[in-house]
């Protein structure tokens, strides 16, 4: 099952099929369950698709490596999930998703730091080029500082922390204090 999209023009059937092959990507790359690496998205990707994201996930210069990358991610961040696409649109053989995610870091170490259980949302934007039904190229924009902050112990002291108000789904507001970075 897909998450819910919020804002998604008509599109036409072939530019639907585009948008439909990346969610599918999408949803595979982000499942806990089913990305096992680069072999579990290899059916959707061109052999010679290319992948740019340097500042977050450099290595990886295909959709496959970043899967690779993204299951360890997932280690660290074991209920990680997308939870809406907030735009999704597809014109002349590029899509645009963009998204909002959440997990806790409630598994393995990321880069070192132990699990804090820490609750984090964020938000990325996935731009794919689609050529004879597969993908041929994805380019990733996340900045990664919210989740980092998130997976980080909080200070004991002379750390800067703010209060915030933050909503989930229906629920009402509720104040939380969060690392300021």
């Amino acid at each position: 099952m897909q998450p819910p999209g919020v804002i998604s023009p008509c599109q036409t059937e072939q530019e639907q099929r585009n948008i439909d092959l990346c969610k599918e990507y999408m949803r595979i790359a982000y499942s806990p369950t089913e990305n096992k690496g680069a072999t579990s998205v290899q059916h959707l990707c061109h052999p010679d698709s290319w992948f740019w994201a340097p500042a977050t996930f450099p290595g990886c210069e295909t959709p496959m490596d970043y899967a690779d990358s993204h299951s360890t991610v997932m280690a660290s961040v074991a209920d990680l999930k997308i939870i809406r696409f907030d735009q999704s649109w597809a014109k002349d053989g590029h899509v645009l998703l963009r998204y909002t995610a959440q997990g806790s870091h409630c598994g393995e170490p990321y880069k070192g730091i132990s699990k804090t259980g820490r609750h984090a949302q964020w938000s990325a934007a996935a731009i794919f080029e689609v050529e004879d039904g597969k993908i041929r190229s994805f380019t990733k924009d996340w900045d990664q500082k919210t989740m980092q902050a998130y997976s980080r112990p909080r200070p004991v002291s002379g750390g800067q922390t703010r209060t915030v108000q933050r909503r989930e789904g229906n629920q009402a507001a509720r104040n939380v204090t969060e690392p300021h970075v």
